[in-house]
């Protein structure tokens, strides 16, 4: 069975370093050594190339890096379901949420969980949408969540929210107080925004070439609260938000919604796997719950 050697090349890719490989693996560094030799001579190719100064990843070793992840996932989650013997749901999920979801919509749901099951162990893992597909595909997570959109034809994508998203500034912004204002209002005014790899700044990218709108300015920010905290200090700045980020911040008067005449904004939020993840039932359980508690609807801002 190559299931240790496997997880030693894996462990290996990832730390770049046979005596930290050792550490976290709870074994020597000649065991690790051992491992690696026994997987090339099985591949009859070289996985990495060593030097006293570097430890480097052959083209071989990359492809059998992916492949041996998506092993060693179905062979842990064949060992999880042997081991459940009855049909409570237990055991670990590993969720990964690109930042709106996962600041402002998910925590929701994660309350339900874990009171409808006390015994499932929920990890949740928190990056940019770009981020999140990745740690699916490398079987970092169980299954993302994500608001942008993936061509990682490998993954299944759902969605399982429309989402609406507003242009938000300062209550002293000169558009906060303008009634009836229009797309051309937007020309020239500097932006506040989240990271490329962002789902929302994919979006507010959409937005300003679909209308051929000039930019003052943009000031990327990789943090929602960041970008609020920016707009209440700093007048001049719009930024491009989620219904679920300002919410609260418009209800309590802090920050003003600048709509648009004719204009809406949105988008669909959906939840992405690998394939091999569809049966686990962990990941079926979440879905399950997931879409009952957004039947994908839109709901409006107060």
């Amino acid at each position: 069975m190559y299931y240790d050697a496997l997880k030693t090349f894996v462990t290996l890719v990832e730390v770049k370093n046979f005596t930290k490989t050792a550490e976290i693996l709870l074994m020597s560094q000649p065991s690790v050594s051992l491992h690696i030799k026994k997987l090339e001579e099985e591949f009859q190719t070289k996985l990495f190339l060593r030097s006293p100064k570097f430890l480097k990843v052959t083209l071989t070793g990359e492809i059998l890096y992916d492949r041996a992840k998506q092993m060693i996932t179905i062979y842990e989650q064949t060992r999880q379901d042997i081991q459940e013997h009855d049909r409570s749901i237990k055991g670990e999920l590993k969720i990964g949420a690109s930042f709106t979801i996962g600041e402002y919509i998910l925590p929701s749901l994660l309350i339900d969980l874990q009171e409808e099951y006390p015994e499932l162990e929920l990890q949740v893992v928190i990056g940019n949408t770009e981020e999140i597909v990745q740690a699916v595909r490398l079987y970092k997570v169980d299954i993302g969540l994500i608001e942008g959109q993936t061509n990682e034809k490998e993954l299944s994508v759902h969605p399982f929210m429309q989402d609406e998203l507003f242009i938000v500034s300062s209550n002293n912004h000169g558009l906060a107080n303008k009634d009836d204002v229009e797309i051309t209002d937007l020309h020239d005014q500097a932006w506040v925004t989240r990271e490329v790899g962002s789902g929302t700044r994919e979006y507010l990218n959409h937005v300003i070439r679909s209308n051929g709108l000039k930019i003052k300015s943009i000031l990327t920010i990789s943090s929602n609260q960041g970008i609020k905290e920016t707009l209440i200090k700093n007048g001049s700045g719009l930024a491009l938000l989620s219904r679920s980020v300002i919410e609260r911040d418009v209800q309590n008067k802090i920050l003003s919604i600048i709509q648009v005449k004719d204009e809406s904004f949105n988008r669909t939020l959906s939840y992405v796997y690998s394939p091999i993840m569809k049966d686990k039932k962990n990941v079926k359980t979440f879905i399950t719950e997931l879409n009952k508690k957004w039947p994908m609807k839109a709901k409006p801002i107060g």
